[in-house]
């Protein structure tokens, strides 16, 4: 698949999606792009989540001034080791390792990159976080649901008893129905 077709599936991908590009126009001089997904932030009512593509290589979350984080796949660097001790002392060696990002330094695998987390991590994790919904955590959810069974009279139960007499009253009425029809049609004979 050449770049152009790469492109156009993204581009599709992201209009099936619902995610719409709200890129200022300085951010596009930098050839900075934010994409804002049809979900409703949790942490900030009214606003959407927004995500970032930068040509740095870096892929990021762009819901708020003080913590945006990136969304790049971690890594952890090659160890180095580092003498402790003083110069006149025999050497100690400390090992030392950083984590740090993988950039994605190609726009078109950024995308690619972007969407396949905004799926996992936000269309289906926090699959009721949708524009119109209220978010209920599971625990919430199942905490309500054992509320509702510990509480229940038995209503419930009732009522589908009940539904299955009225259903085997239906059949005896159907077939004493049918009797009937079958024994005008014999007495005619």
């Amino acid at each position: 698949m050449n770049k152009h077709e790469r492109y156009v599936q993204v581009c599709k991908q992201m209009e099936l999606l619902g995610i719409t590009d709200v890129s200022t126009q300085r951010q596009k001089n930098n050839d900075t792009r934010v994409w804002r997904l049809p979900i409703k932030n949790k942490w900030k009512s009214g606003s959407f989540i927004e995500v970032a593509s930068f040509t740095t290589g870096y892929v990021r979350n762009q819901n708020s001034g003080y913590s945006n984080y990136q969304l790049n796949k971690r890594c952890d660097s090659k160890p180095e080791y580092y003498n402790i001790n003083p110069p006149n002392k025999e050497p100690l060696y400390r090992k030392f390792t950083t984590r740090s990002c993988v950039l994605i330094p190609k726009e078109i695998d950024r995308l690619e990159y972007l969407i396949a987390y905004c799926l996992k991590n936000y269309y289906i994790k926090h699959a009721n976080f949708v524009a119109e919904g209220v978010y209920v955590s599971k625990w919430e959810h199942e905490w309500e649901l054992e509320k509702a069974n510990k509480f229940d009279c038995g209503h419930y139960d009732r009522i589908k008893e009940l539904e299955s007499d009225v259903h085997n009253l239906e059949n005896k009425l159907a077939t004493i129905e049918r009797i009937a029809s079958d024994r005008n049609k014999w007495e005619k004979e």
